[in-house]
C-alpha cells in the first residue's frame, strides 16, 4: 500500500474554526516527549489542522435519532458461569511465595 493511500487528498468541505499554531504543536511534542525537528512541525501543523477540519465536518452531521453505537456489527458478550474451576489449591500457590503468612502472600509495607 503506498504512503498516501489511506489519505483523501481532497480538504475538509469548511475551514477549521479551531487550528493548532506550530508554538502549540512544538508544546504538544514537548507534552508527548517526542523529539521534532522545524521541518517536522512544519509538516505537522497542517496535517493536525487538516484532522481538526474534518472533526468539525463531522459535528456538523445531524445525528439526531440515531442510537449511539458500541460496535457496527450487533454482538452479545459471551458469558460464562462464575464458577471456581481450579480452587482449593492455596497451599500449591503459596509455595512460589517469598513469604507467607496466615495462607496469604505477605509483602512489605509501603506505606508509612
Amino acid at each position: 500500500m503506498s504512503e498516501g493511500a489511506c489519505r483523501s487528498s481532497e480538504p475538509p468541505l469548511s475551514a477549521p474554526n479551531m487550528s493548532v499554531s506550530p508554538d502549540q504543536a512544538r508544546h504538544i511534542a514537548k507534552l508527548a516527549r517526542i523529539a521534532m525537528s522545524d521541518e517536522e512541525l512544519a509538516r505537522l501543523v497542517p496535517e493536525l489542522n487538516a484532522i481538526i477540519g474534518w472533526v468539525e465536518q463531522l459535528a456538523e452531521v445531524n445525528t439526531d435519532g440515531v442510537e449511539p453505537l458500541t460496535a457496527v456489527i450487533d454482538q452479545k458478550l459471551r458469558l460464562r458461569d462464575d464458577k471456581v474451576t481450579d480452587g482449593d489449591i492455596r497451599d500449591d500457590v503459596l509455595v512460589n511465595a517469598p513469604e507467607a503468612q496466615h495462607g496469604f502472600f505477605a509483602v512489605p509495607k509501603v506505606i508509612e
